[in-house]
C-alpha cells in the first residue's frame, strides 16, 4: 500500500498542478461535450442527426429501386473518406514516435519557440504520448467507420427487390430504420475521428504553455459547437 501511495505521488509530481488542471479540462472537456451532443442531439436537429434523417430517406429510395448501382457507388465514396484520414492518421502516428525518439532534439527546438514553457525531457514525452493517445483514438475510430459503411453495402445488396416489398413480404419501414441507422452509426463514428483532429490542435497549445493549452480547448469545443448545432450547414438541413 505504501509503495502503491508513492508511486501515486511520484506520478502526480511529475507534472505541475497548470499542467494537471489544464489535462484535466481537456478531457473532461472532450468527454463532456460528446455526452453534450449525444443527449442534445435527441431534441434538437443537430448536424448528425439532420443528416441520419436523410440517410433514412435514402434507404426508403432503395426499396423501390431495381437497380442500386447508384446506391453501392454512394457507399463506396462516403467509406472513402474515413478510409483516406485513417490512412492519414498512420503517418502522424509514426511522425509522433520519431519524435518520440528524437526526444532531446524536438524539445531544444520547441524551447526556441517564443513564450514556449521550459520543460523537462519526462514531461515532454508526456506531451507527445497524450498527442499519440489522441491520434490512436481517432485512427480506431475511422478504421470502424470503414468497416461499419461496408456493412451497411452488404445490407443495401442484400435488400429484397422491389416487387417483394411490394407484397408486402417485406417492410419498407423496417428495413429503411436498420439500414439507415446502420449509416448513421458509421457517419458518427467518422465524426468522432474528425472530433478527436479538432482536439489534437489543442495539445498542440500545450507545448507552448498549459494556459494555451485550456484556450485551446476551450476554442476548439466552441467551434465544434458552432459546427454541429449553429452553422449554415446544419440551417439548411434543418430546413
Amino acid at each position: 500500500m505504501n509503495n502503491l501511495t508513492a508511486l501515486i505521488q511520484r506520478v502526480v509530481t511529475v507534472l505541475p498542478g497548470e499542467d494537471w488542471a489544464a489535462l484535466a479540462l481537456f478531457i473532461f472537456g472532450w468527454m463532456g461535450y460528446a455526452a453534450f451532443a449525444r443527449q442534445r442531439a435527441k431534441v434538437e436537429r443537430t448536424l448528425l442527426s439532420s443528416t441520419n434523417y436523410f440517410r433514412r430517406k435514402w434507404m426508403e429510395q432503395v426499396t423501390y429501386r431495381d437497380q442500386r448501382i447508384v446506391d453501392a457507388a454512394i457507399t463506396q465514396n462516403l467509406a472513402s473518406s474515413p478510409s483516406f484520414w485513417a490512412s492519414t492518421t498512420i503517418l502522424v502516428l509514426g511522425g509522433l514516435l520519431a519524435v518520440l525518439g528524437t526526444n532531446e532534439r524536438a524539445s531544444e527546438l520547441v524551447k526556441d519557440l517564443p513564450f514556449a514553457a521550459r520543460t523537462s525531457m519526462l514531461v515532454f514525452d508526456i506531451k507527445i504520448i497524450v498527442l499519440l493517445a489522441v491520434y490512436v483514438y481517432a485512427f480506431f475510430r475511422f478504421t470502424w467507420s470503414m468497416r461499419v459503411y461496408s456493412f451497411g453495402a452488404i445490407l443495401v445488396g442484400s435488400a429484397p427487390n422491389v416487387e417483394v416489398f411490394d407484397r408486402g413480404d417485406a417492410d419498407r419501414k423496417e428495413f429503411a430504420a436498420r439500414a439507415g441507422k446502420l449509416m448513421g452509426m458509421a457517419a458518427e463514428s467518422f465524426a468522432d475521428g474528425l472530433r478527436a483532429y479538432y482536439m489534437s490542435f489543442a495539445v498542440i497549445g500545450w507545448f507552448v504553455s498549459p494556459i494555451l493549452f485550456a484556450l485551446g480547448t476551450l476554442a476548439v469545443l466552441w467551434i465544434l459547437y458552432r459546427r454541429e448545432f449553429r452553422s449554415d450547414v446544419s440551417e439548411v438541413l434543418r430546413a
